[in-house]
């Protein structure tokens, strides 16, 4: 049973994901609050569906596969989402550039591995990924933690929540940008063929 129980938890992050639009969009606190909550349990089955699968070396393709996926659904679904939040949209804490970069850094990963799969060949995970997820988890924790505040709208901390995006939306575009670097010999050969 525990050799399916990684792929199942990445499998239950994906299900997880269109709950927590559907109560992010729905504009209640008590749902922020579930949308919130969920959010928080598909980030621990991320981070529990990897440490499983090595420390039992019950590795497979698919879970090599599809966690990614999971792990760009959640977190690209959570900036949309954060868009239909008036206290996030009004006060352009997160905006239409920032989901861009970060909508293209996912796309372009995604064919990227896609190509390199289809070729017989696995990407290469960088270790600068691992950071970049850490830093969207603490981001989106951080903008749920504020539309429970009710924080003025000249608030201090408004201004550090726009840094904090800015800093994110960078390092994830600066991400894509070193998987290519990254894989790039790969990328070539598999061009060259």
């Amino acid at each position: 049973m525990i050799k399916y129980l990684p792929n199942l938890m990445t499998l239950s992050r994906i299900m997880l994901t269109p709950l927590m639009i559907y109560f992010m969009i729905s504009k209640s606190n008590q749902n922020y609050s579930l949308a919130f909550c969920l959010f928080v349990i598909a980030s621990i089955t991320d981070y529990f569906d990897g440490k499983l699968a090595r420390k039992y070396d019950i590795e497979s393709r698919f879970g090599i596969f599809v966690d990614p996926l999971a792990d760009k659904l959640l977190i690209v679904s959570a900036f949309i989402s954060f868009c239909f939040i008036p206290e996030i949209y009004e006060r352009q804490i997160v905006t239409l550039w920032m989901l861009v970069l970060i909508l293209f850094r996912d796309v372009f990963v995604t064919l990227l591995r896609l190509l390199m799969e289809s070729k017989g060949h696995t990407m290469v995970t960088s270790k600068v990924a691992k950071f970049k997820t850490f830093f969207q988890v603490v981001t989106i924790i951080s903008l749920f933690i504020y539309i429970h505040s009710n924080l003025p709208i000249d608030s201090f901390i408004i201004y550090v929540l726009k840094g904090l995006m800015v800093v994110t939306t960078l390092i994830t575009f600066y991400t894509g940008m070193h998987y290519f670097m990254y894989n790039y010999k790969s990328i070539v050969r598999l061009f060259a063929k």
